[in-house]
């Protein structure tokens, strides 16, 4: 594999190796499949290596192509009538699919009233629940802002997001079947806990997980990945907790947010940085204010904070939260527009115990 000159010594970013994992591993393409690629202008490379890679495979690529700051348009400029109803067309043209990829394409956002993106993701919430029904998956192109957010270079950028999908082996597909075995195993231990207790400097907080699915996140849906995830029981969440890495809502970061849960919902919730962002997330609809994951992330080969949730959720170490929609596969119930994960590190004084015994204790599992 070439380098770029001027970084010799660093793993080049390759789109063709992105491409083939993304196509046959997370996509599964097969021929006459009509799939979606998605994504911002900034991944052209991306998405023209995919683009190939599914036509090499006889699918039918269906390409969209925004440009920077569109979504940011459409929530700022859109007519009321515009901003809280789906065209039917939008709805069928999702329904028409065989399976969609979004690229992430971080640019700089430029600001926008959180409650009407609030507003914008409530209407389009059809849209997503019939993507969901269908094979899906997600990814990250390298770009520059994305780089300057995780405090690297572009090519120190380039070679995290390669080594973070294993893309430095000879078999990625091999890696990420060990990572799927791995986390069966501490899927045997969770599935027989009904009540997770997270501690942490700012956080004490009890969940219900009795008779709900773990899902090993493989790869297949986010690349990277490396998490178990469930739903926990809608009315179980008691007691507070402190999200000590910064997480993005809708183009505002949001740092030091603090939720207090009693029998499930959310009653009190403050932030350092981006409270009016965390309070439009809340507001969105009732389901918002309830917790549709419990995420614990497993990837040690991602140890710092990206500002990218794509990469920060799966930080060995830590444990995820979202408020809002449940994976249905996880016998989650609740229903909300909003998805969004939220994260705490437990690397240094924090710990995780089922049911009173403690299985991790400063990021490192005791089972």
């Amino acid at each position: 594999m070439q380098t770029n000159t001027p970084h010799a010594d660093l793993l080049a970013y390759d789109p063709d190796l992105h491409a083939a994992l993304l196509a046959d591993y997370c996509l599964s393409a097969a021929p006459g499949e009509r799939l979606l690629v998605a994504g911002g202008q900034e991944a052209t490379p991306l998405i023209r290596a995919v683009t190939r890679a599914l036509l090499t495979r006889g699918a039918r690529p269906v390409v969209r192509v925004d440009y920077p700051g569109q979504q940011e348009d459409f929530a700022e400029l859109a007519s009321d009538a515009v901003l809280d109803a789906i065209h039917p067309a939008d709805l069928n043209d999702v329904e028409a699919l065989d399976g969609s990829l979004r690229v992430l394409t971080p640019t700089p956002a430029h600001p926008v009233d959180a409650a009407r993106r609030a507003r914008l993701l409530a209407a389009n919430a059809p849209v997503a629940a019939a993507r969901a029904r269908r094979k899906w998956s997600l990814t990250l192109y390298p770009t520059a802002h994305a780089a300057a957010q995780a405090g690297m270079s572009e090519a120190q950028f380039g070679e995290f997001v390669m080594r973070a999908m294993f893309l430095d082996r000879p078999d990625p597909v091999a890696a990420w079947a060990e990572v799927r075995a791995t986390q069966a195993r501490l899927i045997e231990r969770l599935t027989r806990a009904d009540v997770v207790r997270i501690e942490a400097p700012g956080t004490d907080l009890t969940l219900r997980v009795g008779g709900r699915t773990w899902a090993n996140s493989d790869g297949k849906r986010n690349m990277p990945s490396g998490e178990v995830f469930t739903g926990p029981h809608e009315d179980s969440a008691e007691g507070i907790v402190t999200f000590t890495v910064p997480a993005e809502y809708q183009g505002q970061m949001v740092r030091g947010a603090r939720l207090e849960f009693r029998a499930g919902q959310v009653v009190n919730a403050s932030a350092d940085e981006g409270e009016s962002a965390l309070h439009a997330a809340l507001n969105t609809d009732p389901g918002a204010r309830r917790l549709g994951e419990l995420g614990i992330g497993t990837n040690t080969g991602i140890q710092v904070p990206t500002g990218n949730i794509l990469f920060d959720e799966k930080i060995g170490g830590t444990v995820h939260l979202a408020i809002g929609k449940s994976y249905p596969e996880t016998g989650g119930v609740n229903a909300s527009a909003v998805h969004w994960d939220l994260i705490t590190d437990l690397r240094q004084s924090g710990r995780l115990s089922l049911d009173g015994e403690v299985v991790q204790e400063g990021g490192v599992f005791l089972i």
